[in-house]
């Protein structure tokens, strides 16, 4: 069946989260006094990971598993945690100011968008996350302009690899499920979680084999 349309994952995928990270991670871990280092960031990270997991499987909330990472970290690091949910609410901003001021797209992500509109084709966006964080991480970037739809898990109410997220995103597009091409960089929340509904899959890894650019790969798809 012919690819109508194209939804593209955000974090790894088009947005280069990990690298504007390791800049949030090393300025906040220089304002506590301790050297970055490969280790410290491991542990940040692994946390990261653990944490945001517990968000999505809605074990807690968004704001709580920033607070559970500051208290798995900086005893890992020789430090003391806060007690009270405000002091680690303003702690986690300071890593957050540094993050925000990184924030960055790979290369080639807003021009290869706009190729593949250019082609005729219908693209959309379908990310897990916080829905203010995801919309400003579009705009500061340039990306929001290059959409024609957008899904967002919290909005939504359901998270990848829940196959109603991508029925959602295809709809929003106007086109069927097996019409379309996904685009991201984990196996199970995205390649899996597409392919349940009879789509299209096309894992990419930017920080390995696709690390001079993902164009190549999801134009041939479309060609």
């Amino acid at each position: 069946m012919e690819i109508r349309a194209v939804g593209f994952d955000l974090d790894g995928t088009l947005f280069d989260h990990r690298g504007s990270a390791i800049v949030g991670v090393d300025s906040f871990l220089e304002s506590l006094g301790i050297e970055p280092s490969e280790h410290a960031r491991a542990l940040w990270f692994t946390a990261e990971e653990e944490q945001i997991e517990r968000w999505r499987s809605r074990r807690i909330d968004f704001q709580e598993q920033r607070r559970e990472r500051l208290r798995t970290v900086l005893p890992a690091l020789g430090l003391t945690a806060p007690a009270d949910a405000a002091e680690l609410d303003a702690l986690f901003e300071r890593y957050l100011s540094g993050y925000r001021a990184a924030w960055r797209v790979f290369s080639d992500s807003v021009e290869l968008v706009r190729r593949v509109k250019a082609n005729g084709r219908r693209v959309g966006l379908l990310t897990n996350g916080s829905e203010q964080q995801q919309l400003d991480k579009l705009r500061v970037t340039g990306l929001l302009e290059v959409f024609d739809h957008i899904c967002i898990s919290e909005s939504m109410g359901v998270q990848k690899p829940n196959p109603e997220a991508f029925r959602l995103l295809a709809t929003g597009l106007g086109v069927e499920p097996e019409e379309c091409l996904f685009v991201g960089d984990n196996p199970l929340h995205d390649i899996e979680g597409a392919r349940a509904v009879g789509m299209e899959a096309l894992l990419v890894d930017r920080y390995g084999p696709h690390r001079e650019g993902i164009e190549d790969a999801v134009m041939a798809w479309l060609t």
